[in-house]
């Protein structure tokens, strides 16, 4: 009877080590929503349901310099042109230029954030939304302009109206990494951004989207030790990167993939992302001779990140959001293929 009660009390803590141990962590999901008019269509709203979001993470507004350069003003804010849905969080997003700390001084800065506020708030209101519970600021900031956009996110916690908001911030791989010169963000969450890290205007036939190499250099034994909780932007999009004689000239939005396949406009480069223009194209101010570098993701190159991520990571919790929703980049990322890059973190 002995033997059988110690047996017991041996295999007890061994089937709770193994329960445990297949236990998985559940992590909360959304998206972006990146567009000037918020207005979902039949696919976007699929995609919310599908693949449980709890977040729509809404860009409201770019905050950039007037035509005369002097003013830092609203860029291009958002318009709702219906609510968002009762069953996802709306999470304001505003875009900071860091160009504009400059000239800026702490009082201008604190003027700024006693503006941010009551406009974000009035387009939560629009939104059908009573009240937000974070509020996301993007800036890419320099070595230069980081104090001031760190005064700018110290400043807008101690503001009375967001006594209950969240503050976080974005993150960029190089802020991760290089956290001397980059300084850590005196917020409590940041939201790191696994695009764009490449260089976007440097000829080749690279992917500046996303690139497993550079996030390895960036993020491996770096991530794990970064002092604040982080969430994970993931990207779904694509474009079409415009050279002309070599010279970074845009992003077109005038072209798409069946253009990129017609052998009467482009000549394609084996083996290469890149496609070269036959003959003159008006219709997106394209010249012959004009060279576009085709980026896109595809779900292998998404797995493999979210099982880079988890190896860093170490099991912590964090949202999963992806950039961005959108009908015409849903359409190249099924819901299921979603659901199995959500699950592979």
């Amino acid at each position: 009877m002995l033997r059988k009660t110690q047996l017991f009390l041996f295999l007890v803590p061994l089937s709770l080590l193994f329960l445990s141990s297949c236990t998985k962590t559940k992590h909360e999901t959304g998206f972006y929503f990146w567009k000037t008019v918020f207005q979902l269509d039949t696919v976007e709203s699929r995609s919310l349901k599908e693949i449980d979001a709890k977040s729509i993470y809404v860009r409201i507004m770019d905050i950039d310099f007037d035509p005369s350069g002097v003013q830092a003003v609203p860029i291009s804010p958002i318009t709702f042109s219906q609510p968002v849905p009762k069953e996802q969080q709306l999470i304001p997003v505003v875009f900071v230029n860091q160009r504009i700390f400059v000239e800026m001084d702490s009082l201008q800065i604190r003027g700024l954030a006693n503006k941010i506020v009551p406009f974000v708030t009035a387009k939560i209101q629009q939104a059908g939304k009573e009240k937000f519970t974070e509020l996301q600021l993007d800036c890419d900031w320099t070595k230069t302009s980081r104090d001031k956009f760190f005064y700018l996110l110290t400043y807008l916690q101690q503001l009375p109206a967001l006594k209950d908001v969240v503050v976080s911030s974005t993150l960029r791989l190089h802020q991760v990494k290089n956290t001397v010169t980059s300084g850590i963000p005196p917020v409590k969450k940041a939201m790191l951004m696994c695009y764009n890290m490449g260089n976007l205007r440097q000829f080749g036939n690279q992917n500046s989207i996303l690139n497993q190499q550079d996030l390895k250099t960036y993020l491996s034994g770096t991530l794990r030790n970064y002092p604040m909780e982080m969430d994970i932007a993931l990207p779904l999009f694509q474009w079409f990167v415009v050279f002309r004689n070599n010279n970074y000239i845009g992003i077109s939005k005038h072209i798409n993939e069946e253009d990129l396949k017609d052998s009467s406009l482009f000549t394609h480069n084996p083996n290469t992302n890149l496609y070269i223009l036959t003959k003159d194209l008006p219709k997106a101010n394209l010249k012959e001779g004009d060279v576009i570098r085709f980026e896109s993701i595809n779900q292998e190159e998404l797995l493999q990140t979210a099982k880079f991520l988890k190896g860093e990571l170490k099991g912590k919790e964090h949202r999963i959001i992806f950039y961005h929703l959108d009908q015409a980049t849903l359409a190249n990322h099924g819901n299921a293929e979603l659901q199995k890059i959500i699950a592979a973190f």
